[in-house]
């Protein structure tokens, strides 16, 4: 499973299955006199939820959230009823309720987020499903679509020839939905495809790696009916064999162009999430490189002007190696890092699009949540986010923020 490689889901099966998992106690809390830094009078945080990974409850969540009708909606990579991962909803007060438990043949450890189309969600899962050879312990991913009642429907099975281990959260353009996925295709480099709402798939791009993209981490976005998006590897910058990574197009019949190849250094590299469109300009987060090589912020034209905004310091006071993309909220950026910060075990931040940054929020593991991965998502003028790790029980948390 792509999980594996990225995202650390070997400790957290051992944490499920082993001592003070699941059905053991509780993990020990923080150790006596390490406290997270004192929060800025203005900013408002709050864990509204911990996972526990009990019965059909949910564990490790690296998924964005997204709101509907005042309820959020989201994905867990582990636990529910089988173990393999859940879809759950939660209030903003904190009611959770587990939606749908997978199964392993209908999709296993879903990474991703949700997208809504007219009433009926629909995501992917990194592993399981029915088709396909992706190692000794899983199948490829899925595509699916649940409603609001929590009706699950297998979409497309991904063989791995089509693409292998979708990581990334669907986007609906003019009602046809488009990701990427972390491998496969005729290189094993990863894909763009494109599927219908009624489970047509087509593989747009086979990244091919060097010179090109390779290993698509991140979501698409649409800008006038040509899709962006980041590869967290290829493109024909030198960090290593596998090079810094690139931003992306691609229009939707298929014809993709690289629009910038990231050089490592001061540059970047190893981009791996969405960019988000500002009056025209994109901007996103790179998890390495900078002038710290801890991550960036940068901007990007469509035509591939590209600028570095900030580059992490880390350590104890500024957050490092962003894995999250951003979110505009009237011209003020807000995201996560999954490093560094008071206690080492990331921060929320925000950031002007001059560049002046500021971090709003150090997490402090077990009391608050540990290790963000998600896009935040801002309803009604607060952010709601998720830790895959921490919270009362380690099986990770949601939380909000009020800036």
């Amino acid at each position: 499973m792509g999980i594996l490689r990225g995202f650390g889901i070997i400790g957290a099966v051992a944490m499920l299955t082993g001592c003070g998992g699941i059905n053991g106690t509780p993990v020990a809390p923080t150790p006596a006199g390490l406290t997270a830094a004192p929060v800025p009078a203005s900013v408002k945080y709050n864990t509204l939820y911990s996972f526990s990974g009990r019965g059909k409850n949910g564990a490790f969540p690296y998924s964005d959230l997204i709101a509907v009708n005042g309820t959020l909606y989201g994905t867990t990579s582990l636990g529910g009823a089988d173990a393999d991962g859940t879809v759950f909803t939660i209030t903003t007060s904190g009611k959770e309720t587990t939606l749908h438990s997978f199964q392993g043949y209908d999709g296993v450890t879903p990474i991703a987020g949700l997208v809504d189309v007219k009433g009926t969600f629909y995501g992917t899962t990194d592993g399981g499903g029915d088709s396909g050879s992706c190692g000794s312990s899983t199948y490829c991913g899925t595509v699916f679509a649940i409603t609001a009642s929590g009706k699950e429907t297998v979409l497309h099975n991904f063989s791995g020839a089509d693409g292998a281990e979708p990581a990334a959260d669907l986007i609906d353009a003019k009602g046809t939905l488009y990701s990427t996925t972390l491998l496969g295709g005729a290189y094993n480099s990863g894909t763009v495809f494109a599927i219908t709402t009624s489970g047509k798939e087509q593989t747009l791009h086979s990244f091919g790696g060097k010179g090109d993209g390779a290993v698509p981490r991140a979501g698409l976005i649409d800008l006038n009916g040509t899709l962006y998006g980041t590869t967290e590897n290829g493109g024909s910058g030198s960090c290593g064999s596998t090079g810094c990574g690139t931003v992306f197009s691609i229009t939707t019949p298929g014809k993709e162009t690289v629009v910038h190849s990231f050089s490592g250094g001061g540059d970047g590299a190893s981009p791996v999430d969405d960019l988000i469109d500002v009056n025209g300009t994109f901007y996103g987060t790179t998890g390495g490189g900078g002038a710290s090589n801890v991550g960036t912020v940068f901007s990007i034209t469509p035509s591939g002007k590209e600028a570095v905004l900030y580059s992490f310091k880390g350590g104890k006071t500024d957050g490092g190696h962003p894995w999250a993309g951003l979110t505009n909220v009237n011209g003020t950026l807000y995201g996560t890092t999954r490093n560094d910060g008071a206690l080492g075990y990331g921060t929320v931040f925000s950031i002007t699009l001059s560049g002046k940054e500021t971090v709003l929020h150090s997490f402090a593991r077990y009391e608050d949540g540990q290790y963000p991965y998600a896009d935040l998502l801002e309803d009604n003028g607060t952010l709601y986010g998720t830790t895959p790790y921490g919270g009362a029980l380690g099986y990770g948390t949601v939380f909000s923020l009020k800036p």
